[in-house]
């Protein structure tokens, strides 16, 4: 399933975004990523295998200029929420809807100056069977 591929390309193309998207976790230098949270789930299950499900991600980033971090993931945040439409590639997916569940928020601040924060939303798609494989 393509989803997050076609996520980033759209927040990639962000006027004025400093840093590309990656997903995974937080590199150990300055980094923007996207990465799936606990809790997605079926909403429902069709006689095809189709199945519609709540998916849950973070975008989470990390940099010394604090500011930097705010400003970034606050853009990306208003962005997310005037999405209304995102095609799949390779139809793997149907796009529905996705709502921000948590604005971006400071998550750690450490000794060596680095910020990290997050931004939380829930997607929901309908996934095709044969993408499920």
């Amino acid at each position: 399933m393509d989803f997050m591929d076609r996520l980033a390309d759209k927040i990639d193309a962000i006027p004025n975004i400093p840093l590309r998207i990656d997903f995974g976790y937080l590199g150990s230098s300055e980094s923007l990523v996207m990465h799936p949270l606990p809790g997605s789930r079926i909403i429902d299950e069709y006689m095809d295998g189709t199945k519609d499900v709540q998916m849950n991600y973070a975008i989470a980033m990390k940099s010394k200029n604090q500011q930097k971090v705010h400003n970034t993931l606050w853009l990306i945040q208003n962005q997310l929420e005037m999405l209304h439409e995102l095609e799949s590639q390779d139809n793997s997916f149907e796009f529905d809807s996705l709502t921000i569940t948590s604005k971006p928020f400071i998550q750690e601040a450490d000794e060596q100056g680095w910020f990290v924060f997050l931004l939380d939303f829930q997607a929901k798609l309908t996934i095709f069977k044969e993408m499920m494989n």
